[in-house]
């Protein structure tokens, strides 16, 4: 991944979506905002106990680097309700794990502090989705609802798909003690010890198994749990803010 800077803020951009103009796009870091501890100090996410005009601040200072673009967030639920933006009602459904639009200067917004936020592109039509998975998310398969979103909604052919999964839990802190009830039975082949399990192949092999090209599929593989200096995890912390990747048309 590429890292910038603008003044006291960072992010990391993909190098599969780094060169393209028409996008906007970052998985920002938790540095350069006003948050105190434990939140410190560009939590994004609100509801974590954070005084709320902190929350706010940060968000202006996050919209303010991607030229004042209007940023959309829903309530994150471990589900695997999508949203299009704009929606028939025209209005935001709060409860959904995953936006999708073609419209410039939207912002999408996930919030994450070791759950994956994985940005989907399809240069030909045109569209763009920012989806949060987490181990639920897997389990459930939100990356094959989202492509048949983009498929029936959109017209898009799965190997036109451009998708980049942000820094996320890593396979050494994936554990999971009770993942005889939790995990289906065929995560088993990507248990790498007795209770820790590779979350990034998981994915990889969820959208492989729906066309998605593996060389269009771009994993940071930076892990959130064994990098605190730069990202809030949830699984290290608990009490702790959230991280936020955005994508955006311009």
């Amino acid at each position: 991944m590429i890292r910038k800077k603008k003044g006291n803020v960072e992010w990391l951009e993909f190098e599969q979506l780094a060169d393209r103009k028409e996008i906007i796009h970052g998985c920002f870091l938790r540095h350069g905002g006003v948050s105190k501890p434990p939140f410190h100090s560009l939590n994004f996410g609100g509801g974590t106990g954070d005084e709320t005009d902190a929350v706010k601040e940060n968000r202006k200072i996050i919209s303010q680097v991607f030229e004042n673009i209007p940023l959309i967030a829903g309530h994150q639920q471990h589900g695997i309700n999508i949203q299009i933006i704009p929606s028939p009602a025209g209005e935001l459904n709060e409860n959904c794990d995953g936006l999708i639009t073609r419209e410039n200067r939207v912002g999408l917004s996930i919030k994450h502090a070791d759950c994956q936020a994985a940005i989907f592109y399809d240069p030909i039509k045109r569209v763009i989705a920012n989806i949060h998975c987490g181990w639920r998310g897997n389990v459930q398969n939100i990356y094959k609802k989202t492509i048949e979103e983009l498929k029936e909604k959109f017209s898009c052919r799965p190997e036109n798909i451009l998708v980049c999964i942000s820094p996320s839990l890593g396979p050494k802190a994936s554990e999971f003690k009770n993942y005889e009830r939790e995990l289906p039975k065929s995560f088993l082949r990507f248990q790498i010890k007795p209770t820790y399990f590779d979350l990034w192949e998981i994915s990889k092999m969820q959208l492989i198994e729906e066309k998605i090209l593996e060389k269009h599929i771009e994993i940071a593989q930076v892990c959130t749990y064994n990098s605190p200096e730069d990202f809030f995890s949830y699984r290290k912390e608990k009490v702790t803010g959230r991280n936020v990747t955005i994508v955006a048309l311009k």
